[in-house]
């Protein structure tokens, strides 16, 4: 037996990435997001203010969002069973799919009331809605900071949707803040300000919708991840003792977890028991390199010296 495969070696059981703070995140973004489009709203109405109404709508989106993004990460988070083996993960990205629709949608309802009111006669914005958007904005940001935070450690791409649209609100609120306020310093016949600035809200997360669409039909068409992965997993496997060369590598992603399909070769001369135990060495390797990696396939195959290799 070679030396390499004198101890039988288990592949170690891979950790399901941590959902807990991600959900805990999108239930507070519910609640801030209820609390500030009420806010908003009511300020808007009593000020005169369309952006603050139009930004009241896509607060309004944010909380289906934020609904979506919860339920996509407790479906998500469930074990593998009989009925999905490979896990619920894609209830992810189906989530930030669904959030980048509503994202879409509410452009296109802002965009539509924005042209309306420019076309109509009003008054200025008053002033106090000033106040109203800074604090909106200051709020917005910083939950779109932490929530980006997590997102970006746990490779979530619901997450990271969920910190796009708060990111959106807080733009949203920007340039309804320099849309008032160019109203309020122009005086008379500068009033269309505001409702310009909603209208280029509107093109702002007409954008982030659309790229945070395509990331989600990324993972839901099974599109390779990051080359760095590729080259951790397969680095993984040729430096496994006994491995003499990785013929085939496909990798695929659901959720927050990577799937892991491999061909290896090894000696010839290996016995089945013997080529067992070393697939179970490079299972190993590799999830101890990529934690995420939930599922690990490992083809052996004997080794073919080739004039490249």
């Amino acid at each position: 037996v070679p030396r390499y495969l004198s101890t039988a070696m288990r592949p170690e059981p891979a950790p399901r990435p941590p959902v807990p703070q991600s959900q805990r995140l999108a239930q507070l973004g519910l609640v801030i997001n209820a609390g500030l489009a009420a806010i908003k709203l009511v300020a808007g109405l009593l000020g005169n203010s369309y952006a603050l109404v139009a930004d009241a709508v896509e607060s309004s989106t944010d909380m289906v969002g934020s609904l979506v993004v919860w339920s996509g990460l407790r479906i998500a988070s469930r074990d593998p069973d009989e009925r999905y083996p490979f896990g619920y993960g894609r209830a992810e990205a189906l989530a930030a799919a669904a959030v980048s629709a509503l994202m879409l949608g509410a452009s296109a309802g802002i965009a539509i009331e924005a042209i309306a009111e420019i076309r109509t006669p009003h008054h200025a914005p008053a002033w106090w809605t000033l106040l109203v958007l800074a604090v909106v904005i200051v709020v917005k940001e910083l939950l779109a900071k932490r929530v980006m935070a997590v997102g970006a450690a746990s490779g979530s791409v619901v997450v990271a949707a969920d910190a796009w649209h708060h990111r959106a609100d807080a733009i949203t609120s920007g340039a309804a803040f320099i849309g008032i306020t160019i109203a309020l310093i122009g005086g008379p016949g500068w009033e269309p300000a505001d409702d310009w600035a909603a209208l280029v809200a509107a093109g702002v997360i007409l954008v982030n919708g659309g790229l945070l669409l395509r990331t989600a039909l990324r993972d839901l068409m099974d599109r390779a991840p990051e080359p760095a992965i590729l080259a951790t997993v397969s680095n993984a496997a040729l430096t496994t003792p006994g491995v003499l060369a990785v013929e085939k590598l496909k990798i695929r992603k659901s959720g927050t977890a990577f799937y892991v399909d491999i061909h290896v070769q090894a000696d010839p001369a290996l016995s089945l028991h013997d080529a067992h135990i070393l697939s179970g060495m490079v299972k190993t390797a590799i999830r101890r390199q990529v934690p995420a990696a939930l599922g690990v396939l490992i083809h052996m195959e004997p080794f073919e010296p080739t004039e490249k290799s």
